[in-house]
């Protein structure tokens, strides 16, 4: 099987793209791999004509705004939970909200993980994307236009990037009016499912139990968890700390099962990473798209009936290329 989709990579001019969290059999045969930013800027900036997307809904639509004149497709129309949460219609009324509060100079960030057209509203009202790889960056520039900054969809992002620079925050719908009002960021009242599995109780258990433990996580996570942590990071910047580590150095991280499972070998025998938490973190709908899932769009696209292809409308994608682009540019 995998023969035949290398076949067909190479016959339809075909980039294979894997986000770290898919399935390690995906993993292993992509030709790009990487977190939300690396995908959408080397994928995007690659010469080939097709991008088969393993990954959520929104990734592959990032490519496709970058890079409308590509062809996008997804073995699978996974859709991330966090994305799920907000849309344009929650956005106006978020916005709608603030305004009857008396709050009018508002600039908004949207992570990653919200929906082309989520991206668009962003980016009429001159705001930014952000990761959570650069998202301090793009945070310092929106705090430079000395407005209100409203922070979606992911609350725990916004609340920990708060605490980091020392400013009040509050939650939409959650905070009192005053609260929101007094606040210097505002937050959108939605979250990642997997990273808030992960709890102050699992950094005791493992510190309990291995006293010179280092404690990972994700800026995901729930602010007391972050704060109890040695290293918070993306997903790549996770990956390069712990795999900088002596090879006996201990570590429990908090972030998407796949990935931890398979960011150290075992040293002498023992194994010397954990994942932090008593359950089983694993994204559902990351873990979606098979090799089989991957053998079949490329067929269909190959037999000119391509399935699950990203199409955005040129209004949408011009409005969202210009908050993606404006990260971009804050990134390097």
């Amino acid at each position: 099987m995998i023969d035949q989709i290398r076949a067909l990579l190479k016959e339809c001019d075909g980039l294979l793209v894997a986000h770290y969290y898919q399935r390690d059999e995906v993993v292993e045969i992509a030709d790009l791999t990487g977190d939300s930013l690396e995908l959408a800027r080397k994928a995007s900036q690659s010469e080939r004509s097709l991008v088969v997307f393993c990954g959520v809904g929104f990734m592959g639509q990032s490519v496709k705004i970058l890079a409308p004149h590509k062809r996008v497709i997804m073995p699978r129309l996974a859709c991330c939970s966090m994305a799920r949460m907000i849309d344009d219609t929650y956005f106006d009324e978020s916005i709608a909200l603030m305004q009857s509060y008396g709050i009018h100079d508002i600039f908004p960030i949207t992570y990653i993980n919200s929906n082309a057209q989520v991206k668009a509203k962003v980016g009429a009202m001159g705001g930014v994307v952000c990761t959570s790889a650069n998202a301090g960056k793009i945070f310092e520039y929106a705090q430079s236009h000395r407005k209100k900054i409203f922070f979606l969809p992911d609350r725990c992002l916004g609340l920990n990037l708060a605490k980091r620079y020392g400013i009040k925050s509050a939650i939409l719908g959650v905070s009192s009016k005053e609260e929101v009002i007094d606040a210097d960021i505002i937050c959108y009242n939605g979250f990642c499912s997997v990273h808030q599995l992960f709890s102050v109780e699992d950094i005791e258990f493992y510190r309990s139990k291995y006293p010179e433990i280092l404690i990972v996580t994700h800026p995901e996570c729930p602010p007391e968890v972050v704060e109890r942590s040695d290293f918070v990071g993306s997903t790549s910047q996770i990956i390069q700390y712990v795999t900088s580590l002596a090879p006996d150095q201990k570590v429990a991280v908090g972030t998407e099962y796949n990935l931890v499972n398979r960011l150290r070998k075992p040293y002498n025998g023992e194994n010397h990473t954990f994942v932090l938490s008593s359950t089983k973190p694993e994204c559902p709908t990351m873990n979606e798209t098979t090799l089989e899932d991957i053998l079949k769009v490329l067929q269909a696209y190959k037999d000119q009936n391509p399935y699950n292809e990203i199409q955005i409308p040129q209004e949408v994608g011009a409005l969202a290329k210009q908050a993606l682009d404006k990260m971009m540019e804050l990134s390097k």
